[in-house]
């Protein structure tokens, strides 16, 4: 059964680890996080975009999916179906669908906008019980046509958004979306430690989790982020073991081109990914 996130994120916090959520794009990408999340007996956090939602028929179609695969497989492990930098319409549709968490993603708009349309979803969220993200400041990159230039959050706006009572809050401190650039300057933990300051406990999210070193990893944990986003380096692993199954030629012989083998090798590499993060975030044997 799906569950929120805001025991998951309590624990992170208490126990200075982070909980991993690994974006999913379709059925293999979603029974391989599951299962690794079950054999690390780690909590996990599925993201959907919304534009993956679209992609996957819509988001009815991705909870049915989720809540078939999490009983036919007998996870046992907390698992959260979590909007990612979602639109207020974005985020209503998918309550509706029967998501566990969501995103409101309103880092774009002047903060008195951002407050309003976030406390509109904090109501909502609490009365059903879902557990709800928020945004200060932008994360670089650009994610399903948000468009950002990675600017560091500023402090007094982050405590603004945490007091109005959301589950978790990501603030941009130099972040970025997909491959960091040879010249990127690294996270700024000036930022962080500040934002920490303000918002005390509240779960802090780190989006653009590819790439970033594991040193820095491990600082942004010990600074209050109990919540790391992992998408672009899966989407990387799956390409390279799919395009070396075919270069090698392994899809023309026998019944290679069949999509369970075809599919297979880019499977396996998302459920190491999964596990060498998880590892990486502390959260193995944390379920």
């Amino acid at each position: 059964m799906l569950v929120s996130t805001k025991d998951m994120m309590a624990k992170a916090v208490a126990g200075h680890y982070a909980v991993g959520q690994f974006n999913i794009n379709n059925l293999e990408w979603t029974k391989a996080i599951v299962l690794t999340a079950q054999e690390c007996q780690s909590p996990v956090i599925l993201g959907v975009s919304e534009g993956a939602g679209k992609y996957m028929c819509g988001f009815k179609t991705v909870v049915g999916m989720v809540n078939g695969m999490l009983d036919e497989l007998n996870i046992t492990v907390p698992v959260a179906l979590h909007l990612d930098h979602g639109t207020f319409e974005g985020a209503k549709k998918c309550i509706n669908a029967g998501f566990s968490s969501v995103m409101f993603d309103g880092s774009h708009y002047p903060i008195e906008e951002n407050i309003e349309k976030t406390k509109a979803l904090v109501n909502t969220c609490d009365v059903l019980g879902l557990s709800l993200e928020a945004e200060v400041g932008s994360i670089g990159g650009e994610e399903d046509g948000v468009v950002g230039m990675g600017e560091c959050a500023d402090p007094d706006e982050c405590k603004m958004i945490a007091d109005l009572g959301v589950t978790m809050l990501a603030a941009g401190i130099g972040n970025i979306h997909g491959v960091y650039p040879e010249n990127w300057p690294g996270l700024s933990f000036e930022t962080l430690a500040a934002v920490k300051e303000k918002v005390g406990d509240m779960p802090l999210v780190l989006h653009g989790g590819t790439g970033i070193p594991d040193d820095m990893i491990a600082k942004a944990i010990s600074l209050g982020v109990a919540k790391i986003n992992v998408n672009t380096e899966c989407q990387l692993v799956f390409q390279a073991a799919t395009r070396q199954y075919v270069e090698e030629g392994k899809d023309l012989k026998g019944k290679g081109f069949d999509p369970r083998k075809l599919l297979a090798p880019g499977y396996e590499a998302i459920k190491d990914k999964v596990k060498e993060k998880m590892e990486l975030f502390g959260s193995v044997g944390k379920a």
